[in-house]
């Protein structure tokens, strides 16, 4: 990233107008050129995409999306228009609506950055409207991954789909990748016959005979949530207004893990008002995808290992649907204010558990997350950057994935939880409806958020809180509010007992079973083992509970995350199994840190055997994480 700041001061300073081409030097297009964003080249203070549409020809003999982006302009004066571009081939710019009469035009391709890309410098005139890059993906491109059929659940046909989320979308469509801009946008994507492709927008319930499909999101959504995935998929409606797509071979454990979707919609809706994106569909994406959801309106991307057979997992279904509300509908301005995006999310997910299942099983889940919170505050305390423990993140000259830990999450919701208490819920749920109302398909910075809740919450009702300590200082302040539960206790206690050498699963937990107990609080237990656990007691328990064969993926998580930091090679074969399957990024890379903090060598060579073999049913965003993990 030095690199990008020299050669910014070296063409005389950031510079905030639109700069003309010419043949003898690069566009000078400014790193920050709404003064706000710092992960985008894009000029949209001068000049934005209203619409989109795009042309796209997916290609899976050679792995390749032909493309063309159709970009409508909003009124403007400026002679150069700048796009965001990371691993794509450009083939020709043109000028003009239809194509008949389009025209080529001029542009420059700036110097390449690691992080960032490249800027798409393109030469218009004060009166152009329209804008068409040809272009196509190569092997560069970080948003695709591209799935041979032994990577799918039916073994038979390959599979595509992509993650734009944070600033990979530039990846294969050129655009301006910024969250400030909100755009609609449209497609007509041609893919292999029998295959089925969607998109987050409206979508088919069925395949077409041709592979020929058309998109609508009449919605204005930041460029991070255009989505699209095709395979053999078939769709299976789960109320009015959603469903689930899946390889034929999950339909039937889809339609039961996912039978309480038409209730999340209406809970979320009781608490803070309409779903205003018409319908709300999931897909079930093959292992490799990096996430366990990711937010696409419309269409919930989701990886298979929340299908854990009991619905102990659909917590992920209703946080991603909260996404509708904060995030989709109210946008993080900058990926500095990402805690705007997920805390409030995980807040109002809690809340739609709770609707449905009740507090104790709420509180469970945010202890849960609780955990994860406490133990990232502990390793933040002697990283390189410290001050990544506060709402508002620093993240110049750094990936906006480097945000993406469980501060913005988790503190962040505790904050909003914190609010709560303090003024009450009754009070705090109109002043949250509120704010989903009024910021209602807006982008806004935490400074803006700062000053509504001050106007509409705080100082009506006369109370001061520690905002400022919230969201610009590190930890964790002392005000937070604290929860408790019985049984996570209890299972705290089950670990302690284990940790002072006591058999505890004789007498009456002689017969016991994993199914006794619910998924979160197996993980609070193991959590509790201490790493210097005996490798016969692990086995012993091992045995007894199956957590490295037949456990849930979270389970498995974190039971093979201790095997490596306790020294059980036995689980190893286990544990490499999973690695080599999940790609979930969450799951695994705590499994590799311990590899990489072991003081026995051997884990960290045994860690990077698995990951030689196991990146390949990686997506880049997992890939890239472990690759640090292990090798810098």
């Amino acid at each position: 990233m030095k690199k990008l700041l020299i050669a910014a001061f070296l063409i005389g300073g950031l510079i905030t107008s639109c700069a003309p081409i010419t043949k003898d030097s690069q566009p000078t297009a400014s790193i920050e050129p709404n003064g706000i964003d710092v992960h985008t080249y894009s000029n949209t203070k001068e000049i934005r995409t209203v619409h989109l549409h795009l042309d796209l020809d997916v290609n899976f003999e050679n792995h390749t999306i032909y493309g063309i982006a159709r970009h409508e302009m909003n009124p403007h004066t400026c002679d150069t228009a700048v796009f965001d571009i990371k691993g794509l081939a450009i083939n020709k710019v043109t000028l003009g609506k239809e194509k008949s009469k389009e025209k080529e035009t001029e542009y420059v391709i700036g110097e390449d950055d690691e992080l960032l890309g490249q800027s798409l410098a393109v030469k218009i005139t004060k009166d152009t409207k329209y804008i068409n890059i040809y272009y196509q993906t190569t092997e560069k491109t970080e948003a695709l991954d591209w799935l041979e059929p032994s990577l799918t659940a039916g073994k038979k046909h390959p599979y595509m789909y992509t993650q734009g989320q944070a600033i990979l979308t530039r990846s294969w469509i050129p655009l301006q990748d910024t969250p400030m801009n909100r755009i609609s946008y449209s497609a007509d994507v041609k893919v292999p016959a029998g295959l089925l492709a969607i998109m987050s927008a409206s979508n088919p319930e069925k395949k077409s005979a041709n592979g020929m499909y058309h998109f609508e999101m009449k919605q204005r959504i930041p460029a991070y949530l255009i989505a699209l995935a095709v395979g053999d998929m078939e769709y299976t409606s789960l109320g009015d207004n959603c469903g689930v797509y899946s390889e034929p071979e999950l339909v039937e454990a889809c339609e039961y893990e996912f039978a309480d979707l038409s209730k999340m919609i209406e809970a979320a809706e009781s608490i803070y008002g309409e779903y205003r994106w018409d319908q709300y569909d999931l897909v079930i994406l093959p292992y490799s995808f990096p996430f366990g959801g990711m937010e696409n309106p419309r269409l919930t991307f989701a990886n298979p290992t929340i299908i854990a057979g009991d619905r102990s997992m659909t917590s992920v279904i209703a946080h991603e649907l909260a996404h509708s509300w904060s995030g989709n509908l109210v946008t993080n301005a900058t990926w500095n204010d990402f805690w705007l995006n997920e805390g409030f999310t995980v807040y109002f997910e809690n809340r739609i558990m709770e609707k449905l299942y009740g507090k104790e099983s709420a509180d469970i889940l945010a202890l849960i997350e609780f955990q994860d919170l406490e133990s990232e505050l502990d390793r933040m305390k002697d990283s390189d950057h410290p001050e990544d423990s506060q709402l508002k993140l620093q993240l110049d000259l750094r990936s906006p994935d480097d945000g993406m830990t469980d501060i913005p999450y988790i503190k962040g919701a505790f904050f909003l939880r914190t609010l709560e208490a303090a003024v009450g819920r009754e009070k705090f749920d109109v002043f949250l409806k509120g704010y989903f109302d009024a910021h209602a398909f807006k982008t806004i910075t935490t400074e803006d958020f700062v000053a509504y809740l001050n106007k509409e919450l705080l100082k009506p009702n006369s109370i001061s809180f520690n905002t400022k300590e919230w969201i610009y200082e590190t930890g964790l302040p002392d005000n937070c509010v604290t929860l408790k539960s019985d049984r996570l206790d209890k299972m705290k206690n089950l670990a302690g007992r284990v940790n002072k050498g006591e058999n505890v699963f004789i007498g009456s937990l002689a017969n016991a079973k994993r199914s006794d107990f619910i998924s979160q609080e197996w993980q609070t237990f193991i959590r509790g083992l201490e790493p210097t656990i005996s490798n016969e007691t692990m086995n012993r328990i091992d045995d007894q509970f199956k957590f490295s064969t037949e456990g849930n993926p979270a389970l498995k998580s974190d039971w093979f995350h201790l095997a490596v930091k306790s020294g059980n090679k036995k689980l190893r074969p286990e544990a490499a199994a999973y690695l080599k399957k999940i790609g979930r990024r969450w799951y695994i890379e705590s499994i590799y840190q311990a590899c990489r903090d072991s003081e026995d060598p051997d884990d960290l060579v045994w860690g990077k055997s698995v990951f030689t073999e196991a990146q390949k049913n990686y997506h880049f965003v997992s890939k890239n994480t472990i690759q640090e993990i292990l090798y810098e």
